[in-house]
């Protein structure tokens, strides 16, 4: 049987229903897509091998990729086009806000002449390990294996023909007629999926997502990318808790054929303070105070136990293997089901999730009365644990070190306590334990982790790396924007990280000898190859240039990481300037949130320069 090769990473689209999402080809391939949930097993997982690990080809016969697609305006219904030598036809491809049931439709229209078009459905539970049995129920077709079941209908009813373990279908379409499909996942030992009413869910569909995007305050330039941006940031919310997963998929390789391939269908606590300050900025009071609400529902308890991140409800085990018969992206092997980062130690969540309370507090969003007691907690364990080694940011697997970024955080979280209490003399605890604390941990940073020699903070004590991450000390405060030690971090950064383009990668690289670019041996992250740039590392460095001043660089430096988005005005989690395409999860919040905020910051009703 022949096999499709996998398209690049920006070749795909995303729909969903605010609790799991699938990706979709320029083919028509619905390539990866996880039922029920952001975190299940994938019922197609050909993104990740070949079609025989699941996939869904819906488009006209013979046909390869599409003449053109787009979203509706201001929607998360993808519109897909092709023109043949008979005629053009159109495949709308929408996940509706579900009832009970998820449901994936896709409605084939004609536009001119007389189209031949066809399905094939090729459904493998469990990431592509189970063949399902197939039958048919009421005029459909079914597909069972353990505790999924999967439904497909169509209106007006087509044809099917199953072998080879997949249901094919093949129908004509003049100018003027609709066929559509619906599938339904459903648990396998419940009754039968109500059917759905779809020509009333695209409506509301189409009209859900406009009002959402209404809602929006930002009017500045490039509003299409920062409503895009935000449309995908509401894509990746788990609706019945408001965690925000970091991408809908798993193992899509920094490097092709490489090994640093993570599940992201988890939501990290690293992203707590950008994520919520981006809708609280663009107005999206409701879904910040539902993410801040997950947050400090993930985070209670013993705060020796915080973890870096959590599952969708704020689950805490992750645990992570190796789904061994998947070939990986392009050979980019293992494929890792769960994340093994979730055991590590990072120091700098505590900043993060004190920094997120503070800015929810200021932001007026409701209260929660224990919101500060859980502050205080943290705080007290933050108090014996800063002058620890951890994992950083990145999340290394090599030893432990003391990153300077994770120092600069354990500051924020002081200082953000300071404020509060300064602001509120009648929040209970003692202020001065914290001015100290902030003071301590401030003189430490500068003592060690500065080289004055080369004017820039390093990635950690005694080091010779740099790190990205690095950029964010003006944003928080811990120096101020023209602070000499400042644009000397932010210039040795950019000299050291940045490519010819411009773009920045994470760290010092490693080549092949195992020395890094700074020249001292070994490889921070504990693990062979590189990556490629990471974007909102760029974004980062966006921002910097403006707080210092240099805004028309930073706005330079914004319209060519916008050119970096798909057709569809998408982002991964990285980017390879030399090939020229999209690495990593994808779509990948963490990029887009930065580029909601980096726009916000040039352009927003704050803006300056």
């Amino acid at each position: 049987m022949s096999q499709s090769p996998r398209r690049p990473i920006e070749d795909y689209a995303l729909i969903g229903d605010h609790q799991t999402a699938a990706l979709v080809s320029r083919t028509g391939s619905v390539d990866w897509l996880c039922l029920p949930r952001f975190d299940s097993g994938a019922c197609f997982a050909a993104l990740l091998g070949d079609d025989e690990h699941g996939h869904w080809r819906l488009a006209p016969k013979d046909a390869d990729v599409c003449a053109r697609r787009a979203y509706r305006p201001d929607t998360l219904v993808l519109d897909t086009e092709w023109d043949t030598p008979d005629g053009s036809v159109r495949v709308t491809d929408f996940m509706p806000q579900r009832d009970l049931a998820p449901d994936l439709v896709r409605v084939v229209e004609g536009l001119q002449g007389e189209v031949t078009v066809r399905s094939t459905l090729r459904l493998r539970f469990d990431h592509g390990s189970i063949v399902p049995w197939m039958r048919r129920a009421d005029g459909h077709r079914v597909a069972v294996a353990g505790p999924d079941s999967v439904w497909l209908r169509t209106d007006p009813e087509v044809r099917t023909e199953g072998r080879d373990f997949t249901t094919y279908s093949e129908f004509t379409v003049a100018a003027g007629e609709r066929v559509t499909f619906v599938l339904t996942w459903h648990p396998s030992h419940e009754p039968a999926p109500k059917p759905l009413d779809t020509e009333q869910a695209l409506l509301d569909s189409v009209e859900d997502w406009q009002a959402w995007a209404a809602r929006c305050r930002y009017e500045g330039p490039h509003r299409d990318a920062v409503v895009r941006s935000l449309i995908t940031l509401k894509a990746l919310t788990y609706a019945p808790t408001g965690g925000i997963v970091a991408a809908p998929t798993t193992s899509l390789p920094e490097e092709i054929g490489g090994v640093r391939n993570w599940d992201y269908r988890y939501c990290w606590l690293r992203d707590s303070t950008l994520t919520l300050g981006a809708l609280l900025a663009a107005g999206y009071l409701e879904e910040a105070e539902a993410w801040r609400d997950w947050l400090l529902r993930a985070v209670a308890g013993d705060p020796a136990d915080l973890q870096i991140m959590y599952g969708l409800g704020g689950e805490r085990r992750l645990p992570e293997y190796e789904a061994g018969w998947l070939p990986g992206y392009e050979g980019s092997v293992p494929v890792r089901i769960g994340n093994q980062a979730v055991s590590q130690r990072q120091l700098d969540v505590y900043g993060e999730v004190v920094d997120s309370l503070t800015l929810a507090r200021r932001s007026g969003l409701a209260t929660r009365p224990h919101g500060w007691r859980l502050q205080l907690a943290l705080m007290e364990f933050l108090r014996h644990c800063w002058r620890e080694k951890d994992e950083g940011l990145w999340e290394v697997r090599g030893p432990r070190r003391h990153f300077v970024h994770s120092k600069v955080m354990a500051w924020v979280a002081a200082d953000r306590t300071v404020r509060a209490m300064e602001d509120d003399p009648a929040l209970p605890g003692d202020v001065t334990r914290w001015r100290r604390l902030r003071d301590d941990i401030h003189a430490e940073v500068c003592a060690r982790g500065y080289d004055a020699e080369r004017r820039t903070f390093t990635q950690s004590y005694g080091s010779r790396e740099l790190d990205a991450a690095l950029l964010l000390v003006p944003r928080v405060g811990f120096l101020p924007p023209d602070d000499p030690r400042v644009i000397g971090t932010i210039e040795a950064v950019r000299e050291e990280l940045s490519t010819r383009e411009g773009l920045l990668r994470r760290y010092s690289a490693v080549d092949g000898t195992g020395t890094s670019d700074s020249g001292s041996p070994g490889n921070v992250d504990g693990l062979p190859g590189g990556e490629g740039t990471f974007v909102v590392c760029s974004f980062w460095l966006a921002d910097a240039l403006h707080l210092t001043g240099r805004t028309k660089e930073a706005r330079d430096l914004f319209e060519r990481l916008l050119a970096l988005r798909n057709d569809v005005g998408l982002l991964a989690e990285e980017y390879d300037p030399v090939a020229g395409r999209q690495l990593g999860n994808f779509p990948q919040a963490f990029s887009h949130v930065g580029l909601v905020g980096t726009a916000l910051a040039l352009f927003g009703p704050d803006a300056a320069g």
